[in-house]
């Protein structure tokens, strides 16, 4: 499968996706995806049947622990925070294992998830973008479309990832097997604790975090009130947050829209992320290095804080100043 794409013109690029000959992220095609929409119902409608027949506390805990692990470990941190926004750098053996833990989430591979995040981010900081990518087409449809479709658009942009991540083995292996890779995990579970470990720890698991994400995205692109607006882009990221602790820091969209690059998700007071604390236990222990935070960035171009535009000492400045209330 390639992941460079003939590409035509749109004012706004990204770091990944190029405007180029005519791109557009408003024209476009949403079409259903029959094998990921099966992979999504599949892995539901056995948590939904045989999920309540098989609990034990045994079940229970695996379930919790392994979503906690993969989730946080692997889809925020190994694959959001590192993969693909480079916020911070560890060693080829730390990197694997988390990005690894991340395919275990059940979303995609490696490259399908950058691919995955990386159109929507470039659709969002437009002028104007589809339905598809900005959530606004209503919560029933936006949960068929995202669970269920992909979107095809008319003129698409130039897609390259670095050749770093494209031409390592490893990760070539795990985007063809993404799916595959429950096998990893459901032998071990079985041969411990049998069927219920195996409803509770795979399609139980799979099934809450890959509803659960798209939750996440929708609730965290409804306008609402907000500290951090960035001018020119037609979607608003929002935080949600109440849900700090159990989306592993996920829920703060306000905040890594203003600082996209930021390894710490929750920097504003009173924020709970767990994904930082286990990139700055990392960085505690010697294993990460170059961790971005919204104090080493710059600042967003059009980002406005409470409406104001011209920010004392750029982040630093204001971050001080809402730390100190």
């Amino acid at each position: 499968m390639s992941f460079v794409t003939e590409a035509k013109a749109q004012p706004v690029s990204t770091e990944r996706v190029f405007s180029e000959n005519g791109a557009n992220p408003v024209e476009g095609e949403v079409v259903f995806k029959p094998v990921k929409a099966a992979w999504i119902a599949g892995m539901t409608a056995v948590a939904l049947v045989a999920g309540p027949l098989s609990v034990t506390p045994g079940s229970i805990a695996v379930f919790i622990v392994l979503t906690a692990i993969t989730i946080c470990g692997g889809h925020s941190v190994g694959m959001h925070r590192l993969l693909i926004h480079r916020s911070f750098r560890t060693i080829p053996v730390i990197e694997k294992v988390l990005v690894y833990l991340g395919v275990l989430v059940g979303m995609a591979g490696p490259f399908g998830m950058i691919r995955l995040h990386d159109f929507r981010d470039w659709g969002q900081r437009q002028s104007d973008c589809h339905d598809f990518f900005s959530h606004r087409s209503g919560f029933w449809k936006d949960a068929y479309w995202q669970l269920s479709c992909g979107i095809n658009l008319k003129n698409e942009p130039v897609f390259v990832i670095e050749d770093e991540v494209v031409r390592d083995g490893f990760y070539r292996m795990i985007e063809k097997t993404w799916m595959a890779q429950q096998l990893v995990v459901a032998v071990p579970l079985f041969l411990m604790g049998g069927l219920p470990f195996v409803v509770w720890g795979v399609c139980c698991r799979v099934s809450v975090s890959l509803i659960g994400h798209w939750l996440v995205g929708y609730y965290a692109h409804q306008p609402r009130d907000h500290l951090l607006y960035i001018k020119g882009a037609c979607v608003q990221g929002y935080n949600l947050p109440r849900l700090g602790l159990v989306t592993f820091g996920e829920a703060f969209h306000e905040n890594h829209h203003a600082f996209p690059k930021s390894a710490n998700l929750g920097f504003l007071p009173g924020q709970t992320d767990p994904g930082w604390w286990l990139v700055a236990g990392l960085g505690r222990l010697g294993l990460v290095w170059e961790v971005e935070t919204p104090e080493t960035l710059k600042t967003r171009p059009g980002l406005s804080v409470n409406g104001e535009t011209s920010l004392p000492d750029g982040a630093q400045g204001w971050l001080r100043t809402l730390a100190s209330k």
